[in-house]
């Protein structure tokens, strides 16, 4: 099986390899009458509940056991048109009939699962917490969605069917990107040379702020397409983020603006990725020469098809960075025994560091913004507000492109080692919740490890010299109060 998907991943890097930086210009395909629509969970809003009207909040405590979860019923719903031409805006005010979507670990009387009724796509879910449900046939996604919740105006995908761009929040907010201070480090690099895949959901490559910079890439779910068109939208946020430039209407610019995004699609719809698509994925990213690899939300890394190319992955000088697991897994380790590798968990959190998700306790070895985060819509045009792991990804992922061109000599392991030493601590250093802290991209790159080595060891050396100096007068001086004793009782004694 392995030895398959190495093979598949050679032909698609060579393939990627014949491909210049340019935007798609071949004609769209319309999308296929038989299309089928993904299987959700879902709720039909009624009139009342127990004699009580229906809100959000109720709902998210009868089905996911806490009604502080209603946030992310209304994540996955705010901006879809409900069957009676509405859409929701006020959390606490629900009409008969709405068709809610659900996260996928809703349970209960009254949750339906499969093809919405009116036949709409969703807006993607939560990244999942554990262990997603079967599909009911070959073709359908899984019902385990993550967080997609991008912006943008529809666009035609080059290879596949005719997309319906999500929406996401339109009031945004530039906190991410003002404690970021990714200019500070653009003195010294911005990160030219570096190629940072992007294993999502493709990337709008015809946007303008990613003019460039957007390789053809591969789409893995059909074997032989192009990741530069992006249904969905959380990869091409992820890859703004990472290298969004030439900023249009405010837009904000990425941590790395001169880096090149390599887009690998895993999904076409909302779902996890099936792990064979992810673990080619994987594969193929690190054969097409990434030295970055930025891991979307829709990837299961504690699959065990997965964990092996992330393995393999680990025997290469590749830094992967990854959510931090929400359930218990064993961290891949390099398939080799001892790679060059390395794979970085990421937490996400707002701008009171409050964090995106629930973690897994000591999961977490940095954090950086994941929740309200600025970054380009599928499409072009304004910036939404987003919220996911995967965007904190992206963040690290271009501090990460920052490192490796201002240092190209260091390993991906010293990479790693690098943005968590610089990290700014949250609570205590390291903290269960936040590992090293929010990481720092200016101060990443500021002073080289040799020169910080070599400063230590003048200090050590400054510090011992002046010890000497002060023992060798020390003894001088009592040298000669011995010899001064000496000489004053030979002359006491004559």
């Amino acid at each position: 099986m392995l030895a398959k998907r190495s093979i598949l991943a050679r032909l698609l890097a060579v393939a990627m390899a014949g491909c210049v930086l340019m935007t798609p210009t071949g004609p769209a395909v319309a999308k296929a009458a038989n299309d089928p629509q993904p299987y959700v969970k879902y709720y039909v809003v009624t009139a009342q509940y127990q004699g009580q009207p229906e809100s959000l909040t109720a709902i998210a405590r009868r089905f996911l056991g806490s009604g502080d979860r209603s946030a992310e019923i209304y994540h996955l719903n705010t901006g879809r048109v409900q069957p009676d031409g509405s859409r929701l805006t006020d959390p606490g005010r629900l009409k008969a009939g709405w068709q809610l979507v659900l996260p996928w670990d809703a349970a209960g009387e009254g949750v339906k699962y499969g093809q919405l009724p009116t036949g709409k796509r969703p807006t993607p879910s939560a990244r999942p917490s554990g262990p997603a449900n079967p599909t009911p046939d070959a073709v359908s996604p899984s019902p385990s969605p993550s967080p997609t919740r991008t912006g943008g105006s529809p666009r035609p995908d080059a290879t596949g069917p005719k997309c319906t761009a999500t929406t996401g929040s339109s009031s945004r907010s530039d906190w991410a990107q003002l404690r970021m201070a990714a200019d500070s480090a653009w003195t010294l690099t911005r990160g030219n040379g570096v190629k940072v895949a992007v294993v999502d959901t493709g990337v709008d490559a015809s946007v303008q702020q990613l003019s460039g910079r957007v390789a053809v890439g591969a789409d893995v779910t059909v074997g032989n397409g192009r990741g530069d068109t992006d249904c969905l939208g959380s990869g091409t946020a992820m890859a703004g983020i990472i290298a969004g430039d030439s900023s249009v209407d405010g837009s904000p610019v990425g941590i790395a603006p001169d880096a090149t995004i390599l887009p690998v699609r895993v999904v076409r719809g909302s779902g996890a990725a099936r792990a064979a698509d992810a673990a080619n994925a994987i594969e193929v990213a690190v054969s097409a020469g990434a030295s970055v690899v930025a891991v979307g939300s829709h990837v299961d890394l504690g699959d065990p098809a997965v964990a092996s190319s992330v393995a393999t992955a680990l025997d290469h000088d590749v830094l992967l960075v990854a959510g931090a697991p929400t359930r218990a897994m064993t961290p891949p380790s390099p398939a080799g025994g001892s790679g060059g590798g390395a794979l970085l968990f990421t937490g996400g959190v707002g701008a009171g560091d409050q964090l995106a998700e629930q973690y897994v306790e000591g999961a977490v070895e940095v954090v950086a913004p994941g929740v309200d985060v600025a970054s380009l819509g599928v499409g072009g045009g304004r910036a939404v507000s987003n919220t996911g792991t995967e965007f904190a990804v992206a963040f690290v992922a271009g501090q990460a492109a920052l490192i490796r061109a201002a240092q190209p000599d260091l390993t991906a392991a010293q990479v790693k080692e690098r943005i968590r030493s610089t990290a700014d601590a949250i609570g205590a250093a390291p903290d269960a919740r936040y590992g090293s802290g929010m990481i720092n991209p200016a101060a990443s790159v500021s002073v080289a490890v040799d020169d910080r080595n070599q400063v230590a060891s003048q200090q050590q050396g400054s510090t011992g010299a002046a010890l000497a100096v002060i023992l060798g007068i020390a003894l001088l001086c009592g040298v000669g109060v011995v010899f001064g004793l000496r000489l004053r009782r030979r002359r006491f004694a004559g």
